[in-house]
């Protein structure tokens, strides 16, 4: 006996036996949310299309050319030629490692320095509130006004100048010595970045649960202990994210060393950005330039991840 396929109720069955077609899908309307949705994320999508990936994407591709804005032909390719020439460029090679240095002198002092000020303003006291105003405001004022006012204090008759006179000190040529200008560059970065660290790693700070503190404290740890095992993991997606930053906008360096130095005396404060600055618009190597920029870009990539990767250590 040959036994007989029950069509399951509702279903139609096809001639000769075979499977019937899946009805047809409708098409997916777009609701009224999505589309007002839509119509307000667009403009900052053309935004970012427009003003920074074009550029980012035309650079590149001037990267490869040589190019002049005062000849009147276009870029001509010449391939890698400019990222070749760059390995052999001492000027070049100076202002990578003006501009290591300056990341170095400045990222280390300003993250312990911030992490010291979060901790003390983590605690309740009388003007705590006012204490953490004061250090933020450097951070809201434009980085060239803040040169701008270092650059008077470093002046000959400037503050720092007069508080050496007040003991018997000479003064100082802070800016126009090659073996101190990049060191007075440093100090005014680091008192400019101390208020926006601080006020991250508080947050990271408060972030962290109490419970942990009180499990502890219960277990007889003492405070390096309950800072070593309890705070810095707690702490240490922000400092990542801290450190990261740092790097990123310390290596694209050029508002203060343009009012402060204009990278001198003799290249001793020429960043990389600051390079880049002098063949665009100074010698008007705009293909050059670009290939510097996409270096640059290179560098602070690696030495990013290398940073969060050495501030995260082992994850199991």
């Amino acid at each position: 006996m040959t036994s007989a396929t029950i069509a399951p109720p509702g279903a139609t069955s096809a001639p000769g036996g075979a499977t019937p077609p899946p009805p047809p899908r409708r098409r997916r309307r777009w609701s009224r949310s999505a589309i007002f949705g839509l119509v307000f994320v667009l403009p900052a999508a053309l935004y970012v299309l427009i003003f920074q990936l074009v550029p980012v994407v035309y650079g590149l591709i001037l990267s490869f050319t040589t190019y002049s804005p005062l000849s009147r032909s276009g870029p001509e390719f010449t391939g890698v030629d400019n990222y070749t020439d760059l390995l052999g460029d001492a000027d070049f090679g100076n202002a990578l490692l003006v501009t290591g240095r300056y990341v170095l002198q400045v990222l280390p002092i300003t993250v312990v320095l911030a992490l010291g000020l979060a901790l003390l303003v983590n605690r309740p006291f009388k003007g705590v509130g006012l204490f953490r105003s004061a250090l933020y405001v450097p951070h809201i004022v434009s980085l060239t006004a803040v040169s701008m006012v270092w650059l008077w204090m470093y002046s000959q008759t400037g503050l720092f100048n007069e508080i050496l006179g007040f003991f018997g000190a000479p003064a100082q040529s802070w800016l126009l010595d090659s073996d101190s200008a990049l060191n007075a560059v440093s100090a005014m970065r680091i008192w400019k970045a101390l208020g926006s660290n601080m006020v991250l790693l508080l947050a990271g700070l408060q972030s962290i649960p109490k419970d942990l503190y009180e499990a502890a404290r219960v277990d007889g740890a003492g405070r390096w202990a309950t800072f070593r095992y309890v705070t810095l993991p707690g702490l240490r997606p922000m400092l990542v994210y801290v450190v990261a930053m740092d790097i990123i906008y310390l290596a694209q360096g050029f508002a203060e060393i343009y009012v402060l130095t204009q990278g001198g005396p003799l290249g001793s404060t020429t960043t990389v950005n600051y390079q880049i600055y002098t063949e665009a618009f100074q010698y008007n190597q705009m293909g050059s330039a670009s290939a510097m920029a996409f270096v640059l870009f290179a560098l602070i990539i690696g030495f990013s991840v290398l940073a969060v990767r050495g501030v995260m250590g082992r994850q199991k």
